[in-house]
């Protein structure tokens, strides 16, 4: 079967890590960035925002069909001519999985737009610490749904990424916008506070959701997951956005906004294209490696977007965003650090074990 056919290699899993590494670098300090640009200079459509993180899942259809093109052409290449190529599958995930996907694609669409709240109504420094936290929340539910192995070093990582997050909770109503209310400061925090415990869940969740798929797990089957958990997510914002009238909305915000109409459209494509590249990147890594994982890059990166925002929008950039970058930094060594050790450590004993098997069948056919 086409399945059984695109197994991947130790050197392809690598090798799709540090592509999805990639992505979900740009998309973790693009998409808050984009999104807080529009918010600062007229954007007001809190549903519209949640929309484009998800709303660019039709980029997702470039890959597969080009995985299915590949799949058909390897295909015909190995049957006899006078077998048909018409068997190859097109769509490889069965409805088990996909219902999962769907349930979870709901909840990330609530998730995302606790995050939007959020980024509408406080800084990026602010929505930066408790991301950061969020790494906390994940290894939790690592810990409990997928029995993720701690390690010393990467329960240090852990505390010194998170510790890294609470620092830069000092002085950050410096970043306020102006006019902004306790209020709506308060309430912005609280569902960023929200939206950081229930994804630090949804991680975990999807790693359990591909040990429970009673199916093979491909690249191409994960790009299918997250083709469907997008397009669920994107179905409850754009109920949500026919209720409240915003895609009406669009051409009037487009014309009022503060950087003028053709910026505005770019600025929605590039915020629909980069989020998708966070998601993509997010499962991708789970698939690559662990959720766990995931949860460190996407903390570590977050003192590179209070840097790229002190850049963009002028934000202050005191003693404790530096002091919190050399945390993090410190806390991604160290998670490294223990893996390389640990794989050490494993090599070494699958190799005594190997000798040790390899010792005894000498000896029984002596």
């Amino acid at each position: 079967m086409d399945q059984q056919q695109q197994q991947t290699t130790p050197a392809m899993r690598r090798t799709l890590l540090v592509f999805n590494c990639f992505l979900l670098a740009v998309g973790t300090c693009g998409g808050p960035l984009l999104m807080r640009l529009y918010f600062l200079h007229g954007g007001n459509r809190v549903w519209l925002s949640t929309f484009l993180e998800t709303g660019g899942c039709p980029i997702i259809f470039i890959p597969l069909l080009i995985s299915y093109i590949h799949r058909r052409r390897r295909r015909a290449h190995s049957l006899n001519p006078s077998e048909s190529t018409n068997s190859t599958e097109m769509i490889f995930m069965k409805s088990r999985l996909f219902l999962a996907s769907g349930v979870i694609g709901i909840i990330t669409g609530f998730v995302d737009f606790l995050y939007a709240y959020g980024v509408a109504r406080i800084p990026v420094s602010t929505s930066a610490l408790i991301r950061a936290c969020q790494l906390a929340f994940t290894a939790g539910f690592a810990f409990w749904l997928v029995k993720q192995k701690f390690t010393a070093y990467s329960i240090n990582s852990v505390v010194l990424v998170t510790a890294g997050g609470a620092i830069l909770a000092l002085h950050t109503s410096g970043d306020r916008r102006a006019g902004e209310s306790n209020r709506e400061y308060i309430e912005g925090f609280l569902t960023t506070v929200a939206a950081s415990v229930v994804y630090g869940f949804i991680l975990p969740l999807v790693e359990l959701t591909y040990k429970k798929a009673r199916q093979q797990i491909t690249y191409t089957l994960v790009l299918e997951v997250q083709l469907i958990m997008s397009l669920f997510a994107t179905l409850v914002c754009s109920i949500a956005m026919l209720i409240n009238n915003d895609f009406q909305m669009i051409a009037m915000e487009a014309e009022a906004f503060g950087l003028g109409k053709a910026k505005y459209y770019v600025i929605l494509v590039l915020s629909a294209i980069i989020w998708q590249g966070f998601f993509l990147g997010v499962i991708g890594v789970i698939f690559s490696s662990s959720s766990f994982f995931s949860g460190i890059i996407i903390a570590v990166l977050l003192p590179v977007t209070e840097i790229l925002a002190v850049v963009t929008f002028n934000e202050k950039f005191q003693a404790e965003k530096t002091i919190s970058l050399i945390l993090n930094l410190w806390g991604f060594v160290s998670y490294f650090y223990g893996e390389i050790k640990h794989n050490k450590k494993k090599m070494k004993n699958l190799e005594l074990q190997r000798r040790a098997e390899t010792t005894t069948t000498q000896i029984t056919n002596i």
